[in-house]
């Protein structure tokens, strides 16, 4: 087939397996897509909780059209034995001719070993088409087996003059609802919403995703050093009904860490610094061990100033509204220390659109 060919079908990959974001981690979300004669017989993605794969789903909507035909991977297929069989092997028991993936996985365990097993077989191995949209789709997986901790978006929403409150605190709402929905798109292709504890004592959020019908939720993260959270709040209500993770300094009183763990959260220790204050690699390396390959944080400013200080968010979603607040409102961000520009954290802008009323923009690290 043609290099244009290639591209379209791996395009169609890549779209199939982005409807696995958020709900297939620890594992990658994958697309698939078995073409025989220039026709597709059949497709599939990682499907919740990462199994199946998005191989084996693809061969059996195939059948027997399988055999011939050439399979577009959005990722190397898996070549160990987990809680599924190889996928290499399911591809080669199925006859397919040719392979075509974007990228090779870094997992230790595959590594190209997945490719190897194909090739050994007799099988035609392509690589690296639409290699860089696969790793911008894949960012949160390769981020988590190259450095250990999950792909971290930061998302703002702020006033022209970048102040998410009112001086008095009030913040209901600035942006208008259909922004405030894309937020909750945006949650839903995130494996958790991450908030400092000042946001959770101050706004009692439910951090869910409401008004989309996902099946599953996010787990929701709170960075409290102290676990100084109200206890008949939101979260306190829903803690064993919807994931709930606080994570805390390794002083937080037992009290409070004994009354969370009742209500059902689950608590993950974090080293912090002389003052206290949670250390945020080591946060997001606590995340990374967990499993979580995409974490979506929502503030508050104190917490998303020292991930960005600490060059950890990899992408920025701001929704600016059409009002200004004045140098007396809140601003977005806490102290970030820096006297010169050349130390300030640079992103590449990706995308600009109209939501409603308010503009959102994306933005990846440069």
């Amino acid at each position: 087939m043609t290099a244009t060919t290639d591209a379209r079908f791996m395009a169609l990959a890549l779209s199939l397996g982005a409807r696995g974001l958020g709900r297939v981690w620890p594992n990658p979300a994958v697309g698939c897509v078995i073409v025989r004669d220039g026709r597709i017989v059949g497709r599939g993605w990682t499907a919740p909780g990462g199994r199946p794969h998005a191989e084996p789903i693809a061969l059996a909507q195939a059948g027997d059209a399988a055999c011939g035909a050439t399979a577009y991977v959005s990722l190397e297929p898996c070549s160990h034995h987990g809680k599924t069989p190889p996928c290499a092997n399911a591809l080669i028991a199925a006859g397919i001719a040719r392979v075509v993936t974007a990228l090779e996985d870094p997992d230790p365990r595959v590594a190209g070993r997945g490719h190897d097993m194909l090739r050994a077989a007799g099988i035609e191995v392509t690589v690296g088409i639409l290699a860089d949209a696969a790793r911008r789709a894949h960012r949160g997986f390769l981020l988590s087996r190259e450095t250990g901790r999950p792909m971290l978006t930061l998302k703002l929403a702020t006033s022209f003059d970048g102040r998410i409150a009112t001086a008095s605190g009030e913040s209901q709402w600035i942006t208008g609802p259909k922004a405030r929905r894309m937020v909750h798109a945006l949650r839903a292709r995130h494996d958790a919403v991450l908030v400092g504890g000042g946001t959770a004592r101050a706004d009692d959020p439910q951090l869910t995703v409401r008004g989309l019908g996902v099946p599953t939720q996010p787990v929701r993260v709170i960075a409290a050093a102290g676990l100084d959270l109200p206890e008949n709040g939101k979260l306190a209500a829903s803690a064993a009904a919807s994931p709930l993770w606080l994570c805390h300094a390794p002083d937080a009183p037992a009290q409070r860490k004994a009354a969370w763990a009742a209500r059902g959260a689950r608590l993950i220790q974090i080293d912090s610094d002389p003052q206290g204050r949670l250390i945020p690699q080591a946060l997001m390396r606590a995340l990374g061990a967990a499993g979580l390959t995409r974490v979506f944080c929502e503030g508050g400013g104190q917490l998303a100033a020292a991930l960005l200080s600490a060059n950890l968010v990899d992408e920025l979603a701001g929704f600016t509204a059409g009002l200004a607040l004045g140098a007396e409102g809140r601003p977005a961000l806490g102290a970030m220390a820096l006297d010169r520009l050349a130390d300030a954290p640079r992103f590449r802008l990706i995308e600009t659109r109209r939501v409603g009323a308010d503009a959102l923009h994306l933005w990846e690290r440069d």
